[in-house]
């Protein structure tokens, strides 16, 4: 897997990645995992991760991609200040079992849409899963990933990780009050869809009563992932690369 690895320890890691992180972490035990983001001040994606509590006083930050470890590791060195730990990207080689535990250390992840586990380690590894099968099962699942559904101009409520990688009974952190705020007093206009469909290219046209209500941003036979705009109704029959495809909530 092309994820990234930033390891964070020191007698104040667990509080300052709670001070630092969307989710909550704080209360993780050893060997359990949460998503979370880390955001800007004004609420925009630097990186989307899960954290995995690894001891007392140490943490892993899995990125979803190889490229976001170096920033997310910057972001939390420009913030640190007097908080005592260390911050430092590792170069360590990921794997997704299906169906199976892997050796430690390991994560479960929903990513897939099936029984799945994550795991890394110093060096290449064997047994990751097939590149073309992990894709299929994760547009199947409805789950973004960093690069095609997610980057810094997606807002965490269009791709639908407000209500899987953000708290909001925790306390304060870097983009809290934009994020807060559009869930109590306002909405978004589009929302990250799946569409069954027989063939579909990234950045194709959705269309709905011939109007262009969104694009294509991934794709494998059958499977498509898009942002629609939020006034077309789940379930709707909308065409997609000259074809009709059947949309379903991601």
């Amino acid at each position: 897997m092309n994820r990234g690895y930033v390891e964070v320890s020191g007698p104040d890691a667990a509080d300052y990645l709670e001070r630092m992180l969307s989710n909550e972490v704080a209360t993780l035990e050893t060997g359990a995992a949460a998503p979370a983001l880390l955001l800007t001040a004004k609420g925009r994606i630097i990186a989307s991760l899960r954290a995995v509590r690894t001891g007392p006083e140490s943490f892993v930050l899995v990125t979803d991609d190889s490229a976001l470890a170096a920033p997310t590791a910057a972001a939390l060195v420009t913030s640190r200040f007097a908080a005592r730990c260390e911050i430092e990207v590792r170069p360590w080689s990921g794997l997704v079992a299906l169906g199976s535990e892997p050796d430690p250390p390991r994560i479960p992840t929903g990513e897939f849409g099936v029984e799945a586990w994550e795991a890394w380690r110093e060096g290449p590894v064997d047994g990751d899963g097939e590149a073309s099968e992990l894709e299929e099962l994760r547009i199947g699942a409805g789950t973004p990933a960093w690069g095609t559904e997610l980057d810094d101009s997606i807002l965490p409520a269009e791709a639908g990780l407000d209500e899987t990688h953000i708290s909001f009974t925790k306390g304060c952190f870097p983009g809290q009050e934009p994020i807060a705020r559009l869930r109590h007093r306002g909405h978004v206009n589009r929302r990250l869809r799946r569409l069954e469909v027989e063939s579909a290219n990234v950045g194709d046209e959705i269309v709905w009563n011939d109007k262009v209500v969104g694009r294509v941003t991934s794709a494998v036979p059958g499977l498509a992932l898009g942002y629609v705009r939020t006034e077309v109704p789940d379930d709707e029959t909308v065409v997609v690369g000259g074809g009709q495809a059947k949309m379903r909530p991601a």
